[in-house]
């Protein structure tokens, strides 16, 4: 499989686990909303990742994610992502602790913190989708 081809796979996984958070956000299903957002984002990031460096870390942590892609930008994009994860250093904690606790704890997730989540989820891609685009 070409990189091209894996790029489309996992931006069309993004976008769906995206529409899919809204969804179980509409109808409360919080704590899936959450994880959701949270596949979203790991996927989008990955997809862009590959798309631009022909590779991504294997990891689920957005902050990482994140990190490398600003690495790979110039200075005034990579100052964009630095600030956006200094700004909201709590929020992508959150996100990122997700990825455990919605499958394999016993923690429940309010619509506000689905709320939050799945729009921190779109704000990165429109971030991102803005610093990327030529």
């Amino acid at each position: 499989m070409s990189h091209v081809e894996e790029y489309e796979i996992l931006d069309k996984r993004a976008r769906e686990f995206l529409a899919e958070a809204k969804e179980a956000l509409e109808h409360g299903r919080y704590d899936l909303a959450c994880f959701f957002a949270e596949q979203a984002a790991q996927l989008y990031l990955k997809a862009i990742l590959l798309k631009l460096a022909g590779e991504y870390p294997r990891t689920y942590q957005i902050r990482t994610l994140l990190s490398r892609l600003a690495e790979l930008l110039p200075d005034e994009k990579r100052r964009q992502i630095v600030e956006f994860m200094r700004s909201n250093r709590a929020r992508l904690s959150e996100l990122e602790d997700v990825y455990i606790m919605a499958r394999y704890s016993t923690k429940s997730y309010t619509r506000e913190d689905a709320e939050d989540l799945v729009r921190l989820v779109v704000d990165i891609i429109n971030m991102v989708e803005e610093l990327v685009r030529e």
